[in-house]
């Protein structure tokens, strides 16, 4: 296994966070850290074996270099861990904790394990624990916000070992290791400085420097900021910035970061002055042009130019990723979020929060309609669309889809959670899931997918909209159905049932009488599954919806063969075949011929079978679906064998042989759309 780098909040952090040429001090800390994984545990001086990994804590105040120094233990360490390293963050940017199963579930991806869509958090854990048993890896648990989180995700492997960064201790998590980080010694703080300002400043004055690294405290955070702020005034005198820092201390904030951050930001223009304080608002912590440009109001260009210079400044994190973006550092977060409650108006904050989102719903819009451009009307709508959010092609939009994946499912989360934009929240999830849908297929999406059918239902029932409610009730059950959670989706789809009849929608009504039915097939109750199979087809024949009613008789025909009547089976399947003839679905004929022939072979009427089979070949072969044909062939050869006609038999075989071989395996690796998938409404008629 290689280093997995996993970051619930969308920063996947490098495989070389915390190199040697990056790294500088704590020479102590990490030999203590080195010698507390060698040291006996707790079991292992009482005698028994260690029924799980060691846990070693690195504490400290967020910018204090904690994750740093995880970092670079993680790097000296892992050749002794052969099965790999695996890397997670706990906590959102502005401290709210990442739910415990999301963590599970994006670990559970990077290991390349099944993680079921839906799945109850425990259902998630114990599959993580279950793929961590027995294996030599290391976890490391970045910015974890309580020992609840990081016991429910440590492996039960004792020759594992798990890293975690919180701002305090873990209490309740057994054998715990703690290494507490205070400011970098005087030496290390010197040259993080001379990193920036080059080493001639600091040499030629370096009791300024000293007293510099005095008036920060050997903070690393504010050690940046005060390096960044130097590193752009080559002119400037180390001696001023830290009789500035000193004459900055009034006594209000004693924090080292706050003083430095307040004075870096007081020199900045104001346009990025209010776009640094309007980034607190970017869902994550991740920010592109994009995001910025919509948040301040500005063009795109002009955002990437002031993103560049803040993260100069060491206000801002340059992420590695195919496309430009960025995070806040975390220390700086309330510092940015508290800037922008008291210098903006709440009006102000909305407003920027409904650019972002509206920017976000034309991107999406974008990145979906470039799949479509086999279409006119899409193609028109996609040149009348602004230069700046057009993709230059499919994979381009692909790879946008890729990479914003966890900003796009936290912004749709934020716009939620906000309650005043619900209108923008339900164009955003809706445009969300059609371009999740048209580039990854719903299979591939589904744990995503579910996630956002979850908020949609959310403010479904928030505003009262049933016709959506239904439309997120349909589309959960049948991911609960998908993945073994039956009773669970006959529950969503009554649900589904009844706010289909208040929205007077019969096409929600239909398909959750229809999806009803199914679960109730599926639960082995034959006598119930047909009889919602029927009511499904009364509304539909009063529709005059003839596909779908021939559809529907042969479900009705199946369920009644599981329950083994099979002359209502055989019924309903003349009933099927005589609708699809009336159709002009060849294809569709020649199958429920195939399944008619398959209920009287059941039923002992072999010769019928026999004719039935034939004819079902004959149409099969019209429709052209030479699988179909084989699969028909084999079904011949198996009746004339229960006939007493080997010979005829063996030919039959042959010849469905011979199709197999020339119609080779297609691979279709375009994603489709669930026939059944129920789409999110808009209110908004240009969605």
């Amino acid at each position: 296994m290689t280093d997995q780098a996993v970051d619930t909040n969308g920063v996947r952090l490098s495989a070389h966070d915390g190199a040697r040429d990056h790294f500088l001090g704590r020479t102590r800390e990490l030999k203590e850290l080195r010698a507390d994984i060698e040291r006996a545990g707790l079991d292992t001086l009482s005698g028994r074996k260690a029924p799980r990994a060691r846990v070693l804590l690195i504490a400290g105040r967020p910018g204090s270099g904690r994750t740093a120094l995880a970092g670079e233990l993680v790097r000296q360490v892992a050749d002794r861990y052969p099965d790999g390293v695996l890397r997670a963050r706990l906590s959102e940017p502005d401290g709210t904790p990442v739910p415990v199963g999301r963590t599970a579930r994006e670990l559970l991806t990077a290991l390349e394990r099944p993680a079921p869509a839906g799945a109850a958090e425990d259902e998630l854990t114990e599959a993580l624990r279950a793929a961590l048993a027995d294996r030599r890896v290391l976890l490391l648990l970045d910015d974890a916000a309580g020992a609840e989180q990081v016991d429910a995700l440590l492996p039960q492997a004792p020759d594992a070992l798990v890293v975690a960064v919180s701002a305090g201790p873990l209490t309740g998590v057994a054998d715990v290791r703690p290494c507490t980080l205070g400011g970098l010694d005087t030496k290390s703080a010197l040259e993080l400085l001379a990193r920036f300002t080059g080493s001639v400043r600091i040499t030629v004055d370096p009791r300024s420097a000293e007293s510099l690294v005095e008036v920060c405290q050997g903070h690393p955070a504010a050690l940046v900021l005060a390096g960044g702020w130097l590193a752009a005034r080559p002119k400037a005198a180390v001696s001023d910035l830290a009789k500035r820092l000193r004459a900055a201390d009034d006594g209000t904030d004693g924090t080292p970061l706050a003083r430095v951050f307040r004075h870096v930001q007081g020199d900045l223009p104001g346009p990025a002055v209010r776009m640094l304080r309007l980034l607190s608002l970017a869902p994550a912590g991740l920010i592109d042009p994009h995001t910025a440009s919509s948040l301040a109001g500005c063009s795109v260009s002009a955002a990437r130019a002031i993103l560049d210079d803040l993260v100069a400044l060491g206000l801002l994190r340059a992420v590695a990723s195919p496309l430009p973006q960025y995070d806040v550092p975390g220390c700086l977060h309330p510092l940015l979020r508290a800037g922008a409650e008291s210098q903006e108006r709440p009006a102000e904050l909305q407003l920027a929060r409904a650019r972002m989102l509206e920017r976000t719903v034309r991107l999406l819009q974008s990145c979906r309609a470039i799949t479509e451009t086999d279409s006119p009307q899409a193609r028109e709508k996609l040149n009348a669309m602004p230069p700046e959010v057009r993709f230059p092609n499919p994979r381009a939009a692909a790879d946008w889809l890729r990479i914003r994946r966890s900003a796009l499912l936290a912004s749709a989360r934020l716009a939620v959670a906000d309650g005043e934009l619900d209108t923008l929240a339900r164009r955003l999830m809706s445009q969300l899931v059609r371009a999740m849908v048209a580039h990854e297929g719903t299979q591939a999406a589904a744990a995503d997918l579910y996630d956002v059918h979850g908020l949609v239902l959310d403010v479904a029932e928030r505003r009262g909209l049933a016709r959506e409610q239904a439309a997120a009730l349909l589309n959960l059950g049948d991911v609960d159905a998908q993945t073994g959670r039956t009773r669970e989706a006959l529950a969503r789809f009554r649900l589904a049932l009844a706010a289909g009849r208040r929205a007077n929608d019969p096409y929600a009504t239909g398909r959750a009488m229809e999806s009803v039915g199914g679960a109730y097939q599926e639960l082995g109750d034959y006598d119930r599954a047909a009889d919602w199979f029927g009511r499904a087809l009364a509304e539909r024949l009063a529709r005059g919806e003839r596909e779908q009613a021939a559809r529907l008789y042969g479900r009705i025909a199946t369920a009644h063969t599981y329950a083994g009547r099979y002359g209502e089976g055989l019924r309903n399947w003349r009933a099927a075949v005589a609708g699809h003839r009336r159709s002009g679905d060849v294809a569709a004929h020649a199958r429920a011929l195939s399944e008619l022939a398959r209920v009287q072979e059941y039923a002992g009427r072999l010769e019928e079978s026999l004719r039935t089979c034939h004819e079902a070949v004959e149409w099969a072969r019209r429709a052209g679906d030479a699988r179909l044909q084989a699969a028909l062939q084999i079904r011949l050869a198996d009746t004339l064998e229960r006939l007493g006609d080997p010979a005829a038999a063996r030919l039959h075989r042959a010849a469905a042989e011979r199709m197999l071989a020339e119609k080779a395996p297609e691979s279709d690796t375009s994603p489709k759309r669930d026939a059944d998938a129920c789409e999110i409404r808009s209110a908004s008629s240009e969605d």
